[in-house]
Parts: C-alpha cells; structure tokens; sequence
C-alpha cells in the first residue's frame, strides 16, 4: 500500500486559528470545513447537550445574515452544506462553486464573531433538539443502545452521557449557560479552518485574513477533561426493557483512544468479525447457527479511552443468554487462536477500500485532514493511515483482543421486549 500523499500546506492566523490549505484543480468547486475543538465530552454533568444544541444555533442569525439565511446563501449560489456533532468535535462544511470561496468565507467569520444567541433562538432550537431526541432515539426501536451502554461503561468520563443531551438539560438550560459555552469554545484559537479545492493559495490566504484575522478570542481556560476510567475488573450486567420487535444485546469492552498502538488492530479486528456477510461472527450468528438476524462490531474511535462494541439482534424465539454465550465463545477463540492471514488480508482490503473513496472526495478529503490535525495532533498522519493499517500483523490483533476483548472488561446490555400484559378476565 503506498501513502495517500494528500498535500497541504499549513498555518496558524495570529488569533490561533490553525488553517491548512489543499488544492485540488480538478474540478472548479472548494470545500470549506471548519471544525471547533468541543463536543458532549466538554460539557458538565447537568449541561449536557449544548454542542448538539449549537450544531442548530449557528444557522439562526448573525450580525449580517438572519437566521435560516445561511442555507439560502449557500443553496442559491449552488452549493450544498450541513453540520455535525460527536463527543469531541463540532463541524461545518460547505461545498461551493470555487468562485464563491468568498461567500463561504465571509458565512462562516460571521457566525464564528457575531452569532445571534437570543432568548427566542433558544427556545427554538431547544424543542427542535427535543424533537429530535424523541424521534431519533427515544422512538425509535434500539436507538437507545448505545446511550444506554455509555451510560452503565464509563462512571467517570464525560462519554457516559449522550451528544444530543438529556431532556431535563435541554429542557432547563438557561441563555446564560449556553452562552457562556459558546464564548468558551466558539473562537479563533479552537477552531481549524481547511480549504479543499479549486483556488489560489494567495487569494484563499488573503481571504481568510480578511474574514477571520481581526476576530478576537474570548477570555477564560477551555475546559478539556482528559479524565480516564481506571481498569475495569468486574463485568457490569444490566437489563433494558424496551418496545423492541425481537431481544437483543449490546455489549462494550473498555479500549485505548484512537491514537493509542493497540487502536488500529482492534479496528482491523472489527472488520474480521463483522464486516459483510462473509465475515467470521456474521457467518457463525447469523447463517450456521441462526441465533441473530445481525450483527456489528466496531472499535470506537475517540479522543479518550473508546469502547470496542457489539450489537447483536436475536433472531424470533432466541435469547440474550444464548447471544451472549455464543459470542464469549468465539472471542476466546479469538484469543486462544488468533485470525488467519486471509482474514487480516481481507479486512486491510474493505478498509483501503473505504479509506480510498472517502479521499476521493473533497469534502470527505477536508474533513480528514481536520480530524488528524485535530484529533490525532498532527495532519500529516493522514498521508501516513493506510501504511500504519498494512503494517499490523496477526499477532497484533490477537494481542489485542486478548488483552481488551475480555469478560471482565465487559459491559453487558440484555434488551428485552417489554412484558405482555396478560389478558383481563
């Protein structure tokens, strides 16, 4: 595998903002992709949500564009843009005709120095997110898996609660909180600005000067917990009962961050096991012994210690019990024997694959350079990802899973269909 060899130049604004810059003559279009270093985890027990919340607020007014406004700019100059939240990182991205570089830039500082945090904006958005919330997790069958897990694996990391928030949080922030956060991480020296596409590297310099020299940063320490769980030595078990269809299971092994040696073989890993319908666990549950209707693995990549998760759907008269014993079957096996080479060989291969098409995007190109320079340090490790993703070995991943994919580091989550009512007499 050769490097991905995405070139880039780099620099910092004096107010702090970090800028990298990677042209792309290809086709006459930029990507703009500005991401502020705070997600849920950067939230206080009780003001939870608040990230999620901006991901909405941005787009309701500034000095210079009314709220919604930001859409209509974008759109009517024949771009696309959206926005997104995780637990450590909050971004923006337009994709524009490369003509209209300026209007993106100038979209972007405005909000950035002038964003309109009201009373009714909040109150907008409040039940927007609260909506969301209801619709997307709440109602929805198994949406509250994985918040469930986080909720019951970590006690001191701030992973334990979810991005969107808790209702009570939502429901009961005050203006003065939620600006405060915003003027704690919403500013130049938090914020990474990555230009992809068609345009000069001198007319894009002079423009994010103009647009986003003279914003200030606010005063006061960011708040960064890097608060580690200590090693977890006795499994945690629970029950949920939900309005779900069929049984299922959910369960979370403590793992090192996504920078760590161990991450990039227990994501291969996951691959083996679950990625596609000929992979070793979605074999073994789902066509020889027919005890699931799905299965997924993945290591989640974060900034503090992850989780390496399981989520398994029980096929009609099956149990947890069963799924779960199964599964603790065939990780031993993991760790007793290992995975073939076929099996290492062919999980690099899916994720080169993956890897290839999303650089092949503009958007998707910008997007990973920002999350290296932001997440792991350094962008330049992104040029680096597929040569450290070939070098893993056998014994690597078998290391790994011996060491992480363990009973005792695990958090268990039996859900369960709520109870029939027995019939009146």
């Amino acid at each position: 595998m050769s490097g991905v060899n995405v070139n880039y130049e780099e620099y910092d604004l004096p107010n702090g903002m970090h800028v990298i810059l990677h042209r792309d003559h290809t086709l006459p279009i930029v990507a703009i992709n500005l991401w502020y270093h705070v997600g849920s985890k950067n939230e206080h027990e009780g003001e939870t949500g608040f990230a999620h919340l901006f991901e909405h607020m941005m787009f309701q007014g500034s000095e210079n564009v009314p709220a919604n406004m930001h859409f209509h700019h974008v759109q009517s100059a024949g771009g696309t843009l959206n926005a997104s939240t995780s637990f450590d990182r909050t971004n923006y991205y337009e994709t524009l005709p490369a003509h209209q570089l300026e209007l993106g830039l100038w979209l972007e500082s405005d909000r950035m120095n002038s964003l309109a945090v009201t009373e009714q904006t909040l109150e907008t958005q409040r039940n927007v997110v609260m909506e969301e919330r209801r619709s997307r997790y709440d109602n929805q069958p198994y949406g509250t898996m994985l918040m469930e897990l986080f909720a019951r694996a970590y006690k001191m990391q701030p992973y334990r609660w979810p991005t969107i928030g808790s209702m009570t949080d939502i429901q009961s922030a005050s203006l003065e909180q939620v600006r405060a956060f915003h003027r704690m991480y919403y500013r130049p020296e938090n914020a990474t600005l990555c230009l992809a596409g068609d345009f000069g590297t001198g007319t894009a310099q002079e423009l994010i000067a103009k647009y986003f020299g003279p914003i200030a940063n606010g005063d006061g320490e960011m708040y960064r917990p890097f608060i580690h769980e200590p090693p977890q030595t006795t499994q945690v078990r629970d029950y949920v009962y939900d309005s779900i269809p069929l049984p299922g299971l959910v369960v979370g092994m403590h793992i090192p961050d996504m920078n760590a040696p161990d991450f990039i073989p227990l994501d291969i890993l996951s691959y083996i096991l679950t990625s596609g319908e000929s992979s070793r666990l979605y074999h073994r549950f789902v066509y020889e012994s027919r005890i699931a209707q799905s299965i997924l693995s993945f290591a989640y990549d974060l900034e503090l210690p992850g989780l390496f998760i399981f989520r398994i759907i029980a096929q009609q008269g099956k149990t947890p019990e069963m799924l779960e014993s199964m599964l603790w079957k065939e990780l031993e096996d993991v760790r007793r024997n290992g995975v073939t080479a076929s099996e290492l060989q062919k999980a690099k291969n899916r994720i080169e694959t993956m890897f290839v098409r999303a650089v092949s995007s503009l958007q998707s190109r910008a997007d990973l350079l920002n999350s290296f320079r932001v997440l792991a340090g350094d962008a330049a490790k992104l040029n680096e990802h597929r040569e450290r993703i070939h070098a893993v070995t056998q014994e690597d991943v078998q290391r790994a899973a011996a060491t992480y994919l363990t009973e005792h580091n695990a958090t268990c989550l039996h859900y369960l269909p709520y109870p029939k009512k027995s019939s009146e007499q």
